[in-house]
């Protein structure tokens, strides 16, 4: 008798609680490294738009950077078109393969092609903000476009803008996307985040941060640090091809629910 008072009493509160509750479900492209007139890029990269469109509830879809192998002008046209068969809107985070001033494609140049093909996207610059049930998501760029390398690097004036957002957010949940993972189960110097205690010293001096959703390390990571839950996801091109969905409920006197699903992508036989 007593245990089925307990249960009750518990249940009353879930629902309770279910009334300020807030949950947004989205999926995650890592490192498509796509490259035009590539077949197996292509059906690997138009199959997986066909799957996240299958995926019920999905809100929107980030490509966390490498979206292209590398900073020709003439491929990222051609990842926009297949992107843009999204049954969503979707997200573009820029990675180190992506740019590279004077032999390639610059931020500026990346951002106004993308916008040349689809005319729906309004972002000028790689950071930015934008907001879904209840949820604040913030892009932060930490590509290098003029020295070229696999570390990344979140510049000074990037984490002075990061922690305006993070203030002007300061009651609401926080999930950043980026394409450097700050925290993982492996670290690799070689693709490791140039001065990150910076950055991870910001994160301390805010609570409203519950995620930071990352690429990069072509692996999957998912580690907890210090209330921020730091999730890695393996490159597109992994065999087999995967991409991760996210699913983020919050509900007042609650921690935060993380829920993570690698998929792996169904291709036609070769």
């Amino acid at each position: 008798m007593k245990k089925n008072i307990f249960l009750a009493i518990i249940s009353f509160i879930l629902l309770q609680s279910s009334v300020f509750a807030n949950t947004v479900k989205f999926a995650q492209v890592a490192d498509a490294h796509f490259i035009k007139n590539d077949k197996y890029r292509t059906e690997v990269l138009e199959q997986t738009i066909k799957e996240i469109n299958n995926e019920k509830g999905i809100e929107f879809t980030v490509f966390t950077g490498d979206n292209i192998d590398s900073p020709h002008a003439e491929y990222l046209p051609e990842f926009i078109k297949i992107a843009n068969k999204l049954h969503n809107p979707y997200y573009i985070v820029i990675g180190n393969h992506d740019v590279f001033r004077n032999n390639g494609l610059s931020k500026e140049q990346y951002l106004e092609i993308v916008k040349d093909n689809n005319i729906f996207y309004k972002y000028k610059k790689p950071n930015y903000v934008f907001k879904k049930n209840g949820f604040t998501f913030i892009v932060v760029d930490g590509a290098k476009e003029i020295i070229p390398g696999s570390n990344g690097y979140y510049k000074k004036d990037t984490l002075d803008w990061l922690e305006k957002q993070l203030i002007k957010s300061k009651n609401k949940p926080v999930i950043i996307l980026q394409h450097f993972p700050l925290v993982s189960e492996t670290e690799i110097k070689s693709h490791s985040v140039y001065q990150k205690e910076e950055y991870l010293d910001l994160l301390d001096k805010h609570s409203n941060v519950i995620s930071i959703i990352a690429g990069h390390l072509h692996m999957n990571s998912e580690v907890m640090r210090n209330g921020v839950y730091h999730i890695t996801t393996p490159t597109l091109l992994h065999n087999p091809p995967v991409y991760k969905i996210i699913t983020i409920t919050t509900a007042k006197g609650f921690s935060p629910m993380i829920y993570t699903e690698l998929k792996e992508v169904e291709l036609t036989e070769q």
